[in-house]
């Protein structure tokens, strides 16, 4: 993982997508509920594709991926991210406790 990536992106690509960008057939993980998101971070194509062309980030590979994934992060927090808050907050509170 990248060192400029903040320390909740760990939690994040676990509860999005267990922290894999691809599944156990090599093809690019889509998600369960909505194959629009895809990779580790759960990008969702239909939002996010076109900007990320312009950045240059190619979303089915790890590190065009997480790349995303920062970006959308500098503009917008975890916000996009909220589907899966439950599963993150959960281990953030974890972490917490310790």
């Amino acid at each position: 993982m990248s060192s400029e990536l903040p320390p909740i992106f760990v939690r994040i690509a676990y509860c999005e997508s267990r922290d894999r960008q691809f599944d156990k057939d090599g093809n690019v993980l889509r998600g369960n509920v909505n194959p629009d998101d895809v990779g580790r971070y759960q990008i969702n194509t239909l939002h996010w594709a076109d900007q990320a062309k312009k950045l240059g980030f190619d979303l089915n590979t790890e590190e065009g991926n997480e790349a995303m994934a920062l970006y959308i992060y500098r503009k917008s927090g975890t916000k996009p991210w909220r589907s899966s808050q439950k599963c993150w907050d959960k281990q953030d509170q974890a972490y917490a406790d310790n």
